[in-house]
C-alpha cells in the first residue's frame, strides 16, 4: 500500500477554539488520520503547543499555535476533495461576497457546515480549497452554527488570519445578526449579559453562574403580530449564545430545534419558514492587508424575505380586523 508525507502544519487558535482538549480538537481536525497515530504523535511529544510538549487532556487556549508534525499516511486514507462541479461547491461559488489577495467572504447558506467532521464529510472550508484548488492557504477566521446563514470570513494569507483572529480576540470586530424571535420584544431590554455553560455530552447550553462571561446587544427592528425581527450583537462569541440568550429572554427563535417553542415554528412555517431565522448580516473588522475598516453586509435568503413578507401582511391583517 502506498504511503504519503504529509507537510508540517502550524494552527493558530481563535477563541471560539479555544476551550477544547488537544486530542479532540486534532482527531476533529485531521479527518484523513487514525486515532491510534494521533495519541502516537502526542506521546511523543511530536505535537508542540507554543514549541511545548503538552498532554493529551490539555485545553486549547485563544493565541495558541500547535505545531502537527510530518506524517505517514496510507494513500487509501486520503480522501478526495469534494468535486467542484457538485450541486453544493457550486452554490459556494455564487456565495462569495469579497475576495481579494488576503481575505475571502461567504455568505454561508443554512445547512451548510463551517467544516466537515461529526459525520459530515463536506464544510464550506473543504468546499472552498475545492474551488480554490491553487491557494497555498484557506483556513477560517471564526465560525458559525451550521443552521444560521450569512457571512463567514476566511483568510488567505496566515498573516491575515493572525491579524483577524487577534481582533476577534480584542472584541474589535463587530458582529449584527438578524433573528426573528416569538413574541414581543420589549424596546428597553438591549443587553442581556448573563453567563453560558456548555454540557460537553450533548452540547446543550444553559445559562448558569459556572459558566463563561457572556453578553449580547439586542435591538428591535421590525415588529410583527406574534414576533419580533431583532438586531443580535454578540460581545463574546459563545457557542449558540444568541439563541441561548433569547431563550433566557423569554424570546426563543424561530425554527431553533435546541432552544425553540414549537408553536412559533408551526405558526411561522404558515409562511414557508423550514430553518432557524438567524443570519449574520452584517461584520465590521480592520482589513488585514490595508488596515482600512471594512464593512461587509449579506442578504438574507427567499426563505427568510418570504417570512419576514408573509409575517407583515398578516399583521396589517390582523390591524385591519381590529
Amino acid at each position: 500500500m502506498k504511503e504519503v508525507k504529509t507537510q508540517v502544519q502550524f494552527i493558530d487558535i481563535c477563541d471560539e477554539l479555544a476551550g477544547q482538549r488537544i486530542d479532540n480538537f486534532l482527531r476533529n481536525r485531521l479527518k484523513n488520520v487514525p486515532k491510534s497515530m494521533i495519541y502516537r504523535i502526542l506521546r511523543k511529544g511530536e505535537v508542540r503547543v507554543n514549541k511545548k510538549r503538552i498532554k493529551p487532556e490539555y485545553k486549547l487556549q485563544p493565541g495558541d499555535v500547535i505545531r502537527v508534525p510530518p506524517m505517514q499516511i496510507s494513500e487509501t486514507e486520503e480522501k478526495a476533495a469534494p468535486s467542484t462541479k457538485l450541486a453544493k461547491v457550486a452554490e459556494l461559488e455564487r456565495c462569495i461576497l469579497h475576495e481579494d489577495d488576503h481575505i475571502l467572504v461567504l455568505n454561508k447558506p443554512s445547512g451548510t457546515a463551517v467544516h466537515g467532521g461529526s459525520g459530515l464529510s463536506f464544510g464550506a472550508i473543504e468546499g472552498l480549497r475545492a474551488l480554490r484548488p491553487d491557494a497555498r492557504f484557506l483556513e477560517l477566521v471564526h465560525r458559525i452554527d451550521r443552521d444560521t446563514s450569512g457571512i463567514l470570513l476566511v483568510a488567505k494569507k496566515r498573516s491575515a488570519l493572525r491579524h483577524l483572529q487577534a481582533q476577534f480576540r480584542e472584541k474589535t470586530v463587530r458582529k449584527f445578526y438578524f433573528a426573528l424571535v416569538m413574541g414581543e420584544w420589549k424596546a428597553k431590554m438591549k443587553v442581556i449579559n448573563a453567563p453560558l455553560l456548555k454540557n460537553e455530552v450533548n452540547s446543550i447550553v444553559r445559562v448558569n453562574p459556572k459558566g463563561k462571561p457572556s453578553e449580547t446587544h439586542f435591538k428591535v427592528l421590525e415588529r410583527f403580530e406574534n414576533g419580533t425581527l431583532v438586531q443580535a450583537s454578540p460581545v463574546t462569541g459563545r457557542t449558540h449564545q444568541i439563541r441561548v440568550h433569547a431563550q433566557y429572554a423569554g424570546h426563543s427563535l424561530a425554527w431553533d430545534d435546541r432552544y425553540g417553542d414549537p408553536r412559533f415554528d408551526a405558526y411561522t412555517g404558515k409562511f414557508g419558514l423550514n430553518r432557524l431565522f438567524l443570519h449574520a448580516a452584517n461584520l465590521k473588522f480592520v482589513h488585514p492587508g490595508t488596515e482600512e475598516q471594512m464593512e461587509i453586509s449579506a442578504p438574507m435568503d427567499c426563505i427568510l424575505e418570504k417570512t419576514l413578507e408573509g409575517m407583515r401582511k398578516a399583521t396589517q391583517k390582523a390591524k385591519h380586523v381590529e
